[in-house]
This record gives structure tokens, sequence and C-alpha cells, in this order.
């Protein structure tokens, strides 16, 4: 088992990164064949996924979230902290934060079109820690 650590500085309001070639390097250097990879992000207003990493898309995903779950909306959560980002957490509850990925040959078993996303559902920017654990064999 191999985990490793990824740091990335985001800009909050459902912001989606591109973090497969993060990911895949780490699976690389790990020199692991067959296997599975999970990626994790530590936090309860962020969200890991898999989505074709695109313009539009990067605007789609953003406009589709705030139908699903408006910021506008009052949320009980904004009554107890005041820190406005209720939203955030309900999105990030419907995501979730964690993706399994298979692996062999040592490359991850992706589409061609597929990519990992973290997405960032704050109202501010953050620091978001992700974890990469890799379960796998030689």
């Amino acid at each position: 088992m191999v985990t490793e650590h990824i740091e990335i500085q985001t800009k909050g309001q459902s912001e989606v990164i591109d973090i497969t070639e993060r990911v895949a390097s780490i699976l690389h250097d790990a020199r692991l064949m067959e296997g599975s990879a999970t990626i994790f992000v530590a936090g309860s207003t962020a969200s890991i996924s898999t989505t074709e990493f695109e313009p539009g898309l990067q605007r789609d995903i953003p406009s589709m979230l705030n139908t699903l779950i408006p910021k506008e909306q009052p949320y009980h959560h904004d009554n107890t902290w005041h820190d406005g980002n209720g939203f955030s957490h309900l999105r990030a509850t419907l995501m979730g934060p964690t993706l399994t990925v298979p692996f062999a040959k040592g490359k991850l078993l992706l589409g061609t079109w597929q990519q990992i996303v973290l997405i960032d559902h704050d109202n501010r920017s953050r620091h978001r820690s992700l974890v990469v654990q890799l379960i796998g064999q030689q």
C-alpha cells in the first residue's frame, strides 16, 4: 500500500480542478502495476469526481449545482456558524469526498475523455489536502 498527499490552493465557488496527472504521477512513482487508487479530499466542502475536463463543463457543473442547491437559499448551518457556506456542505455531501479508480499495467483505467477532478464548493478560496492511496501489486 502506498499513501501520498496532494496539496492544492483553490478559488472555491465550485471550481473544477483536473488532478488526473498528479494521481497518475503518484501511481508511476509507486511502480505498482495492478490495483486500485482511492482519492479522498479532507474537509466537508469539497468533493472528488470524474468528468470530461473542458471549459463548457467547467461552467456547467457550478451552474447545475446552483440549480440543485442554490447559494441564495437560507440554510440552518448559516444560522449556526454565520459563514454563509451551508450550500457548500450540502453540495459536497451530494457529490462525496472519495473516488476509487482501478489501474492495470501501471495506468489508470479511465475513459478517453474522463479526468479525475477536485470540486471546491466553498464560498472562498481554500487550501485543500487530498490523500491518494494505492493498493496493488508490482
